[in-house]
């Protein structure tokens, strides 16, 4: 079975029991032991405080088959603490810890006398009146400091008092207080202050008496609705009252507006179901009345009210029997007297039927019937009755004078956990007075209290068990009183006692069997059934589960299928019947549980871009204690390595993955089940960067170079460029170029053709650029305003000029809006980008706008001329100065003459002949000035220039000087 059992683990070192907690004495070996499977079989180690334990002195080690054992000779109390156990083969390893305490008997025990809560200085039964504050102190000793809890008659305070009405303090020096303010009657009894810490627990006891003093209690008014109860004399009546509140209510019980206090022949208790109870024993004529019972807290007071009435028997006593008044030691002598001399009777002290002897002398003479008690002690106070055989009974109360003055009730009956309290009154102060019990006097302990307080002395036996049972006697002087003590078992709603012998049995592996034995008063409080529990150990959560409940089963096999998740578990056990369940009883040691898990989903392979988190998860039918493992190496958590357990889930979270680590195998082994899964590494994604989103539209004049550029996150990733979906590639004047993270494409002149839709693809991502190629704008060149207006004699020539870009332009000629076509008299002209308009010969009617335009622009001219046929003016005088010019080959030529009159246009000639203005020449009109000029003077350009208005004409002799042999 354990080969089989190996293949399930594979073979990395496998923990099949854990080691347990051993606790031994001092002075003895102690045996640590480990479980442990691997193929092939592990090396195993002991470790303590992170130092190996090498086997010698007193550490040996032994192997038998898989179970490891460390045993430490005569151990003490230092070798207390953690002993680590390893485990290692060549496929990983594991590790556990075994805890080790070693108890040193005597000290441990002086160690928790010594720390245990202990009473410097117990509280004082204190006496008050009433609406006083009541104050208990006590100082307490014990470390760690004690916590306290103070109760009254058993019962905690806030169970029976408002907050209002008490505080519980604590001052420095271990002094605790509690204060009852404005105490009541009901306030009076016994208050029991427990203190406990982890070593033990301590009690202390003290009484309060609070004094009734002066009340008011109303009787009840007309209104109330008064009940009638009847009784045949020398019966009992009983009346019972039920009121609740919080604080507990106080209760006057008043006969015909006096108070009634308990007494011979009154009883007054709570009973069991909470009723303020008032028992009239034996009842007699006199008792006839209205009982009103008056219950008041600080919340108000209600009345209730009865009417009792007594009736006389049928057959009477001629003479009924006196009450007596005597005085201790004395002698008492009762006498009556029956209807006829036959009749015999019976005499009883109250429930007691009195037999002749010693004590009691009987006598009976005609009709007189005579009970003589000698030597009157306190016991003998009490209610005696003569009974005739039909019933018919005659009473006398005797009450006993002497050195007690309030002697104990015959009988005390309580529940076991209540407080039973005894109280006598003696006739003065500082008497020599004893307690008694079953003959053995009395000293106080933490649950007996004996208080004195003046003539009043009490005895309280706090939490009752049956064992406390027995005679209670009180003895001062000669004088004694006594009462007998029943404890009564909670039988009639009782829950049953706590099973005995607890074991736990852990050899079978994964498996506990539990074991125990009814309680021993199984016959009196039969439990029904008993309840198991289990608590996770370590988890932090101190809650206890129910496990299963067994009905007359005394053992009971835990397997580890059981438990929802592997741990280290304890248990507990309780009985149980109709009425409740007893304490809990804890099994002596832990046991380690694993679920026999199965797999609901299963580890994933996980693709996770390198220097992610990788998270692998596995979903099982229950939690156990599983091992991870990379490449077959057992995983540790630590910063890298994450792991996670909930009830089903079971998690490993690898931060920040490497590279290296691709296709690298996660396995998951518990208990039973083994499952892997890959790890594989995506690269990181190849981005684009935001850079690349500029240039997403463009707008490139044609002949203009394109420039298509974006950036990648990897500098590595390959791309491909398409465009209009077909993929590019390099060739004549379109370039694809890569260099670092950049990527681009440069197209050196762009042409309609090379407008479209691009993209740069790189896998992961991708980016378009939409590119459109435009015509460039048709732009004239600047012309300055008095170039643009024109003013010419009619004759002479016309010439209108604009420089176009780009060259190739076409441009449109309009006058006056009319678009002029070349024809003889002008002409239009385009060379490079100088558009010509010319007109040789002048006439008045080519006077108007001009106009040039291109697509996207226009130039105006203003032309202006003027008719000089009736102009005769001369050229003025300073004109003719300067009638032979020398001008340079290459330099200008300039000619300037001067008329009359502003308006006065000339011609030019040379040589007799008319000039036509070429192109680069230049014939300006400023004011009263006229030129010629020639940018750049050549020989050719020697000879005689004339100027000529209508009234004159001008000469000049042009020499040109210059290198002969340049012109050629």
């Amino acid at each position: 079975g354990k080969n089989a059992a190996m293949d399930v683990f594979g073979g990395a070192p496998r923990f099949l029991a854990y080691p347990r907690p051993v606790v031994v004495q001092s002075g003895t070996d102690a045996v640590l032991k480990c479980q442990i499977g691997g193929d092939p079989r592990p090396a195993v180690i002991w470790e303590r405080n992170n130092e190996k334990i090498h086997p010698e002195g007193r550490y040996r080690v032994f192997e038998d088959g898989n179970v490891y054992n460390l045993i430490i000779s005569a151990v003490n109390t230092e070798d207390s603490g953690q002993y680590i156990c390893k485990a290692k083969n060549s496929i990983g390893e594991t590790y556990a810890a075994a805890t080790l305490k070693v108890e040193g008997e005597a000290q441990e025990m002086e160690f928790r006398e010594e720390n245990k809560p202990r009473f410097l200085i117990k509280p004082l039964s204190t006496r008050v009146g009433r609406g006083e504050d009541a104050v208990f102190s006590c100082k307490l000793w014990g470390n760690p400091k004690p916590e306290v809890i103070w109760e009254k008659d058993g019962k905690k305070l806030n169970e029976i008092f408002e907050s209002t009405h008490f505080n519980v303090g604590y001052q420095d020096g271990g002094w605790f207080q509690l204060k009852i303010f404005k105490a009541r009657a009901p306030d009076g009894g016994v208050y029991t202050c427990k203190a406990r810490n982890e070593f033990g627990e301590s009690l202390a006891g003290a009484v309060l008496l609070v004094d009734a003093g002066k009340q008011r209690y109303d009787s009840p008014s007309k209104s109330t609705k008064v009940k009638m109860f009847a009784v045949t004399e020398g019966k009992h009546a009983k009346f019972r009252c039920f009121v609740t509140g919080k604080p507990k209510p106080e209760i006057i019980w008043r006969k015909d507006g006096r108070l009634i206090l308990s007494g011979r022949r009154y009883l007054l208790y709570e009973d069991r179901e909470g009723y303020f109870t008032l028992k009239v024993l034996y009842c007699k004529q006199k008792d006839n009345g209205v009982y009103v019972c008056a219950a008041s807290n600080t919340a108000g007071q209600t009345l209730s009210a009865v009417h009792l009435s007594v009736k006389e028997p049928l057959v009477r006593f001629k003479q009924p029997l006196i009450d007596l008044e005597v005085w201790e030691r004395d002698l008492a002598i009762l006498e009556c007297e029956v209807p006829e001399d036959s009749v015999p009777i019976t005499w009883y002290l109250e429930d007691r039927r009195l037999q002749p002897g010693a004590k009691y002398g009987m006598e009976e003479w005609g009709t007189k019937r005579r009970l003589t008690i000698r030597d009157i002690g306190v016991d003998d106070d009490g209610i005696y009755l003569c009974e005739m055989p039909d019933g018919g009974r005659s009473i006398a109360e005797v009450a006993v004078k002497g050195t007690i003055m309030r002697k104990l009730p015959r009988k005390v009956d309580v529940l076991e956990g209540e407080n039973a309290a005894f109280c006598v009154e003696v006739e003065k102060e500082e008497m020599d007075i004893h307690w008694y019990k079953e003959g053995i006097e009395l000293r106080e302990t933490h649950q007996t209290i004996l208080k004195s307080f003046g003539r009043t002395h009490i005895l309280v036996f706090v939490n009752t068990m049956p064992q406390d049972s027995g005679l209670v006697t009180f003895l001062v002087g000669r004088s004694k009183t006594s009462s007998q003590l029943r404890v009564k078992c909670r039988v009639i709603h009782c829950p049953p006692s706590c099973p005995v012998g607890v074991q736990i049995n852990t050899e079978r592996a994964n498996a506990a069997l539990l074991s125990w034995v009814p309680p021993q008063d199984t016959r009196k409080n039969p439990p029904s059934g008993y309840v198991l529990e289990r608590q996770e150990v370590g988890t932090g959560s101190q809650e206890w589960l129910q496990c299963l409940t067994t009905d007359s089963a005394t053992s009971v096999e835990i397997l580890g299928d059981s438990v929802p998740c592997e741990a280290d578990y304890r248990f507990r056990i309780c009985s149980v019947n109709k009425y409740g369940k007893s304490n809990n009883v804890e099994f002596p040691k832990t046991v380690h549980l694993v679920p026999v898990a199965r797999i609901q989903a299963p580890l994933q392979d996980a693709l996770v871009p390198e220097g992610q988190d990788a998270l692998f998860s596995i979903e099982l039918s229950s939690s156990v204690i599983g091992t991870w493992f990379l490449n077959g190496t057992q995983l540790q958590e630590d910063e890298r390595f994450s792991m996670r357990r909930s009830r089903s889930h079971q998690s490993l979270r690898i931060r920040g993955v490497r590279d290296i680590e691709n296709g690298a195998e996660i396995t998951f082994i518990a208990y039973g089940i083994r499952d892997s899964a890959a790890l594989y590494i995506q690269a990181p994604l190849v981005k684009f960067s935001h850079l690349s989103e500029m240039d997403r539209n463009k707008f490139v004049e044609i002949g203009n170079p394109i420039v298509l550029y974006c950036e990648l996150s990897d500098p590595a990733a390959p791309v491909h460029w398409y465009k209009n979906g077909v993929e590019l590639q390099t060739m004549e004047g379109l370039h694809i170029q890569s260099e670092g993270t950049m990527r681009r494409i440069v197209i050196q002149s762009a042409e309609f053709s090379h407008s479209g839709v691009y993209c740069c693809d790189a896998i992961d991502d991708v980016i378009r650029f939409n590119v459109e190629v435009e015509v460039p704008p048709m732009k004239f060149a600047h012309i300055p305003e008095e170039m643009r207006t024109k003013s010419i004699e009619a004759g002479c020539p016309l010439v209108l000029q604009c420089v176009v870009s780009p060259s190739e332009a076409e441009v449109a000629w309009y006058k006056d809006e009319i678009l002029l076509i070349s024809n003889s008299g002008l002409e239009i002209q385009s060379d490079g980008d100088v558009r010509k308009l010319v007109i040789q010969s002048t006439e008045l009617h080519h006077s108007g706008v001009y106009r040039c335009t291109t697509q996207d622009d226009a130039v105006e001219f203003q032309v202006d001329i003027k008719d000089v046929s009736w102009l005769t003016l001369p050229v003025t005088h300073s004109a003719m100065l300067e009638r032979t010019k020398s001008f340079e080959v290459g330099k200008p030529l300039e000619l300037e003459c001067e008329v009359a009159d502003t308006s006065v246009p000339v011609c030019w000639y040379k040589d007799g002949r008319k000039l036509l203005i070429q192109n680069g020449w230049d014939v300006q009109s400023s004011g009263m000035t006229r030129k010629l000029i020639i940018p750049s003077a050549e020989l050719l350009h020697s000879g005689l220039y004339s100027c000529e208005t209508s009234g004159g004409t001008i000469h000049f002799t042009v020499d040109i000087e210059g290198d002969f042999y340049s012109t050629f």
